[in-house]
C-alpha cells in the first residue's frame, strides 16, 4: 500500500486520525496511472481522497501552472471544499495556491486565472466550457495532471452532465497525461458512472473503488398527535413539533421539496419562534450574500436549524448538525440517503434523520422510503444520453476557441459517455445547424455562425458570435427571471399609488417573471423569510416594500419538484396491498386503508384501480397509478382525448403524485357496465402513438420546450451585452422560429432535441409506457355510488381555492370532513 510524505503522516497524527483504507486506494490508483471512480457513503472523507495525491504530487515536486481541477455541481460547493482544503494546506505550511472560479467569482479574478492559474482550480461545468473556448485554452490545461469530480452521480443525468462530458473530451486531447478522480456517492449502477469517466481516456485503466463500512442511518417518522391532512404539502399540523425538535438539537437541517415550502415553513416556525432560536432560510432564489451568510454562520455554529431545498443536498461538510428533517415525502431513497448524510458527517458515528409525511398518502410514501434507506437501497437514475442542444453549444465553443477540422473534433466529441453512440452524419447536421440554422433558415444572416475557410476547416463567422457565446453558455434554463429590490414603501389608496417607485434598496434575490403577472400594485407576498409588498416592475427588475399583512402570497416557483421514484412506487403499492404491515402505520392511516377495503376495494401490487361514482351534477373517473405526477399529468391529457371521443363528455382531470381524477358530464359506470366505453381500451398501450403525436403537436409544452432547447443551442441568446431579454421577448421569439420549423423542416435537429426533451423529462413517456405494460388486461374498475375514502385527497386537491394563510389548513380539514361523511354514506 502507499505511504503517505511525512509531513502529511504527520497532519494526520495531530489530528489525532488515520487515513482511511478508500483514501490510500485512490493514492495507490494516481501512483499506478490509473483513473479512479470512488464510490462511498457521505462522511466517509471523499474530499480528502481526492485530493491526496494531488498534495502528495505537489509536496514531491514542484509545479508550474495549473496541476489540478476540481469540479463540482453547486457553487456552493466549490467555496465549502476550497476552505476545507486550505486550512490543512495552511497547518501543513505548504505553498500551493488553491482558488475558486464560478459565476459568483470577480470579473478581474476570473481574467487573471487564465494567464496566472492556481495549483488546484475549483469550479463548475459552465465556468468549465466557457476556459475552453478561450484561445490560449492549451496554454492553461496543457499543465494539467489531475481532475477530480465531485458528487458525479448529481451531474451525469443532467445537460450539464452532458456538457461536461465533452468538456472532458477536449481536456483529455489537450492533456493526454491526465487522469480522472470521480467521488460519488452509493448509486444504483457504480459500472456505468466508472465507464462515463473512462471514456476520455481510452489509453489508461479506470478504477472502481468502493468504501466499506459505515454505521446505518437511524430513521424514523413523525408520529403526530395532530390529525393528518388528508391533502396539500404545507405540513402546518406538525410545525409546533418541529419547534420542540429544533429546540432539543444542536443545529437541525429542514430539508423541503419546492422553494415555496421553504418559504412556508420557515414563515410558520418564525412566527411561534418565542425562544428567540436562531433559524435561517436557504435555497436558490435568494441573492448569493444572503446563501453566503447562512453558510458562513452555520459554519460557525451561530444558527440552530435551516429551512433548506436542494440547494443543500451535497457535500457540504458542517459536522455539527446532528439531525436532518425531510418535510414532505422524499421522493427517492437515493436522495434520501443523500440528505441524511448531512447530518453527523462522521463515518463511523450513525446519522439521523425524521421523516414527516405532509398528507395521508406521504406516510405510505415515507414508510416505504424508511424500509429503502434501511436496506441501503439504491434508486439514482443512470447518467443521460447526449441532447443535440448541448452538442450544438459545444461545437459552438470550441469554434470560438481555434477554427476546427470536423472529422478530428467528430472523433473527439465520441470520446464522451453521452456521444458515444452519435453517428457521423448527425454530427454533420448538428454541425450544420450551427454554421446556417439549418435549411429554413440559412436564408438568415443572423443565424449564419460559422464560416468555411479554403483549408476545410470551420471558424467564427464575426466576432459578436463569440461574445454572444460566451454570456449564454450553460444548460441550466429556468423560469425568466427578475431581481427583487427592496425600496422604501410608498402609499397605496384604492388600488392607486401615490408617488413614485423608490429607487436604490438592496437586491433581495430573484423570482420567476410569471408570478409577478399575478400581482397588483399593493399585493403581499413571502420572500427570503419576510412579508413584502410589491411596488411595481421596470425592466428586469421588481420593486417590493417591507409590509405587515395577515395572509401574504407565497410564490410559486417553477423549479424544484421531484418525481416520486418508480421504486418508492412499487413500495407504496406493496404496503397497501400488505394488510398485515398496516399496524406500523399510524392508527388514522390505518383506519383510513380499512375503510377504502370496506367501502371500495384497495389497489393491487400490479394492477390498475379504476373508480367511478357520480358527485353533484358530474361524474368521475379516478384511478391510482402511483407513478408520480409528470406520467399523471400525461395520462390524465391521454385519456380526456379519448373519453372525448367516447362521448363521454370530460370536463377536465388533476393529477397527484399517486392518483389521476377526471370529471365529465358523462355517466362513466353506465359506458362501462354497456360495453360502450372499454377501460382496457381506454388504458391500451396505443395512446401513447398518435394520440401523444397529436396532443403534443396541439400543446403549449413543447413551444416551451422548444424555448429551452434553442437557447441552449444558442439560437436564442437570453443575454447581450449590457442588457437582458424579458421573458416575454425570448418567449415571442422562440414561438417565431418553432413555427417556421415545424411548418417547413419538421425533423430540424432542434424539433427532435425538443420531442426528446418533452419524453425524457417533462412528460415522463418511459415510465407511463411501463406502467400501461404493468397493468395491461390488469385493471380493477369499482363503480360506487358515491366517492370513495382514497378519492377523497383527488377531490381536496380539484376543489383547492388559493386560500392563504391560517384560513388555509382550517378550509382544507372542513372540506376533508365533508368528503369523509360522504364516502361513509
Amino acid at each position: 500500500m502507499t505511504e503517505l510524505p511525512p509531513i502529511i503522516t504527520d497532519w494526520f497524527a495531530a489530528k489525532a486520525w488515520t487515513p482511511r483504507a478508500h483514501q490510500l486506494e485512490v493514492l495507490q490508483s494516481w501512483n499506478d496511472g490509473a483513473s479512479a471512480l470512488l464510490i462511498a457513503p457521505t462522511g466517509a472523507g471523499k474530499t480528502l481522497a481526492g485530493f491526496l495525491p494531488t498534495l502528495q504530487d505537489l509536496i514531491a515536486t514542484p509545479h508550474e501552472g495549473l496541476h489540478t481541477l476540481y469540479l463540482s455541481p453547486l457553487k456552493a460547493l466549490a467555496v465549502d471544499v476550497a476552505r476545507n482544503l486550505t486550512t490543512p494546506i495552511a497547518e501543513m505550511d505548504l505553498t500551493i495556491k488553491v482558488e475558486t472560479r464560478t459565476g459568483d467569482t470577480p470579473a478581474s479574478r476570473r481574467q487573471r486565472q487564465r494567464f496566472d492559474p492556481p495549483h488546484i482550480l475549483l469550479t463548475t461545468p459552465e465556468q468549465l466550457a466557457l476556459l475552453l473556448s478561450h484561445a490560449d485554452a492549451p496554454r492553461l490545461f496543457g499543465s494539467l495532471k489531475r481532475i477530480v469530480l465531485d458528487e458525479l452521480h448529481a451531474l451525469v443525468t443532467s445537460k450539464r452532465g452532458e456538457l461536461l462530458s465533452l468538456a472532458l473530451a477536449r481536456l483529455a486531447t489537450l492533456a493526454p497525461q491526465m487522469r480522472i478522480t470521480a467521488l460519488s456517492a452509493t448509486v444504483a449502477r457504480p459500472d456505468l458512472l466508472a465507464d462515463w469517466i473512462a471514456r476520455p481516456l481510452p489509453q489508461a485503466k479506470t478504477d472502481l473503488l468502493t468504501a466499506t463500512g459505515g454505521a446505518p442511518p437511524t430513521l424514523s417518522i413523525l408520529k403526530s398527535e395532530d390529525r393528518l391532512p388528508w391533502a396539500g404539502h404545507s405540513a402546518a399540523y406538525a410545525v409546533p413539533e418541529l419547534y420542540d425538535t429544533i429546540k432539543q438539537h444542536r443545529i437541525t437541517l429542514l430539508f423541503v421539496n419546492t422553494r415555496s415550502q421553504a418559504e412556508m415553513l420557515f414563515q410558520s416556525l418564525w412566527a411561534i419562534n418565542d425562544d428567540g432560536l436562531a433559524i435561517a432560510l436557504h435555497h436558490g432564489s435568494l441573492s448569493v450574500e444572503q446563501r453566503r451568510k447562512v453558510e458562513a454562520a452555520m459554519v460557525a455554529g451561530r444558527i440552530q436549524a435551516v429551512v433548506c431545498t436542494s440547494t443543500l443536498d451535497l457535500g457540504i461538510d458542517w459536522g455539527d448538525v446532528d439531525l436532518v428533517v425531510q418535510v414532505g415525502a422524499p421522493k427517492g431513497s437515493s436522495r434520501m440517503l443523500q440528505r441524511i448524510g448531512r447530518a453527523n458527517h462522521r463515518l463511523d458515528e450513525p446519522s439521523k434523520a425524521l421523516l414527516v409525511p405532509s398528507n395521508r398518502f406521504e406516510v405510505l410514501e415515507c414508510e416505504a422510503a424508511l424500509e429503502a434507506v434501511e436496506e441501503r437501497h439504491q434508486d439514482s437514475e443512470d447518467p443521460a444520453e447526449g441532447g443535440y442542444d448541448v452538442l450544438a453549444q459545444h461545437i459552438l465553443g470550441m469554434a470560438c476557441a481555434a477554427p476546427f477540422d470536423p472529422t478530428t473534433l467528430y472523433a473527439e466529441i465520441i470520446r464522451a459517455w453521452p456521444y458515444r453512440d452519435l453517428p457521423r452524419h448527425l454530427f454533420d447536421r448538428i454541425l450544420d445547424f450551427v454554421a446556417t440554422g439549418g435549411y429554413a433558415l440559412r436564408a438568415y444572416e443572423r443565424y449564419a455562425r460559422l464560416r468555411k475557410t479554403p483549408a476545410g476547416l470551420w471558424r467564427i463567422a464575426n466576432p459578436q458570435v463569440v461574445q454572444q457565446y460566451r454570456l449564454n453558455v450553460g444548460t441550466i434554463i429556468e423560469e425568466p427571471m427578475v431581481r427583487v429590490r427592496l425600496v422604501r414603501a410608498r402609499g397605496f389608496k384604492k388600488g392607486q399609488t401615490t408617488g413614485p417607485i423608490g429607487r436604490g434598496g438592496r437586491v433581495l434575490g430573484e423570482m420567476e417573471e410569471y408570478f409577478f403577472g399575478t400581482l397588483v400594485i399593493g399585493d403581499t407576498f413571502m420572500f427570503g423569510g419576510e412579508i413584502v409588498a410589491f411596488e411595481g416592475m421596470k425592466d428586469n427588475e421588481a420593486f417590493v416594500s417591507r409590509a405587515f399583512a395577515k395572509d401574504p402570497k407565497i410564490p410559486s416557483y417553477m423549479g424544484g419538484k421531484f418525481p416520486l421514484s418508480t421504486y418508492l412506487a412499487e413500495r407504496v403499492r406493496r404496503i397497501i396491498d400488505t394488510p398485515q404491515d398496516w399496524p406500523r402505520l399510524p392508527d388514522q392511516v390505518a383506519d383510513w386503508l380499512r375503510l377504502q377495503r370496506d367501502i371500495s376495494v384497495l389497489p393491487g401490487r400490479n394492477n390498475l384501480l379504476v373508480e367511478t361514482f357520480p358527485r353533484g351534477a358530474h361524474n368521475y373517473l379516478v384511478c391510482y397509478p402511483f407513478e408520480g405526477r409528470l406520467a399523471h399529468q400525461t395520462l390524465g391529457m391521454l385519456l380526456t382525448r379519448r373519453l372525448e371521443r367516447a362521448r363521454a363528455r370530460p370536463l377536465g382531470f388533476v393529477a397527484s403524485e399517486y392518483a389521476l381524477a377526471i370529471w365529465g358530464l358523462g355517466d362513466l359506470s353506465a359506458l362501462i357496465r354497456t360495453n360502450r366505453l372499454s377501460l382496457a381500451e381506454l388504458f391500451s398501450q396505443d395512446m401513447l402513438g398518435e394520440d401523444l403525436e397529436d396532443w403534443l403537436d396541439e400543446s403549449a409544452l413543447m413551444k416551451r420546450t422548444f424555448r429551452n432547447c434553442a437557447i441552449i443551442a444558442g439560437l436564442i441568446q437570453r443575454r447581450h451585452p449590457g442588457k437582458e431579454k424579458t421573458g416575454r421577448q425570448i418567449t415571442m421569439s422562440s414561438d417565431l422560429i418553432y413555427d417556421v420549423l415545424y411548418q417547413h423542416e419538421p425533423d430540424h435537429i432542434l424539433i427532435q432535441a425538443t420531442r426528446h426533451d418533452a419524453a425524457r423529462g417533462l412528460l415522463d413517456i418511459e415510465r407511463l409506457g411501463q406502467c400501461l405494460a404493468r397493468i395491461h388486461q390488469n385493471i380493477a374498475h369499482k363503480p360506487l355510488d358515491r366517492i370513495s375514502p382514497f378519492a377523497v385527497p383527488m377531490m381536496l386537491e380539484m376543489g383547492r381555492e388559493p386560500i392563504f394563510g391560517e384560513g388555509r389548513e382550517t378550509a382544507m380539514a372542513e372540506a376533508a370532513d365533508e368528503l369523509m361523511k360522504e364516502a361513509l354514506g
